[in-house]
């Protein structure tokens, strides 16, 4: 199960006159997330840093721009990652206000700038789906259609044979395995998974 965001959400704080302006973004990779980036640093040409984390699979990384390493990018990703987002980047542009935070203020700033975004947020689940065809007898068709149903899964398709039904099944990856059982034993044992 992945957590993603709706919709880009943002937030601003102040700290001892420095501002943090966040942004969180769902993406779908990096070279989106790098686009993004960039029109930050476009619309903020006066900023001190543009600081991002971004969590996209085996495109995830982030950057301190210039910040003391570890104070900025990392709690940032740290703060995503506790909400168990996928699919997200968050920045932080900085407009440095004269008075040096330290180390534990920086990241404190980056930390608090990134949650108050996500106060915002609308988050949407997405459970990870198999796609499956099984033959079965014609008579056992419906009911098994309504199991499905029942049981948050969805069928994509049917064709028939002129002995079997094929319903081709979408369910949720974790109970896949469960589900299948159930449907053969609903079926007396009759059916068949033809592809997966």
């Amino acid at each position: 199960m992945t957590t993603s965001l709706a919709t880009a959400v943002s937030a601003e704080i102040i700290i001892k006159k420095s501002r943090f302006i966040a942004h969180i973004h769902p993406v779908s990779g990096r070279a989106e997330a790098l686009a993004l980036v960039d029109g930050y640093w476009k619309q903020h040409p006066e900023a001190r840093h543009v600081c991002w984390a971004l969590l996209a699979g085996g495109e995830s990384g982030m950057n301190d721009d210039g910040e003391p390493s570890g104070t900025a990018a990392k709690p940032m990703m740290n703060v995503l990652q506790h909400k168990h987002l996928e699919g997200v980047l968050g920045v932080v542009v900085r407009y440095f206000g004269g008075i040096k935070l330290g180390a534990g203020g920086l990241t404190r700033a980056y930390t608090d700038a990134i949650a108050t975004a996500l106060l915002d947020a609308e988050y949407i689940v997405s459970v990870p789906q198999n796609n499956i065809e099984i033959a079965l007898p014609f008579a056992d068709e419906g009911r098994i259609r309504r199991f499905v149903a029942q049981n948050e899964g969805l069928v994509l398709g049917v064709h028939y044979s002129n002995i079997e039904a094929y319903l081709q099944l979408q369910l949720a990856q974790d109970k896949t395995t469960a589900q299948l059982e159930e449907i053969n034993n609903l079926c007396a044992g009759q059916v068949r998974v033809t592809s997966s």
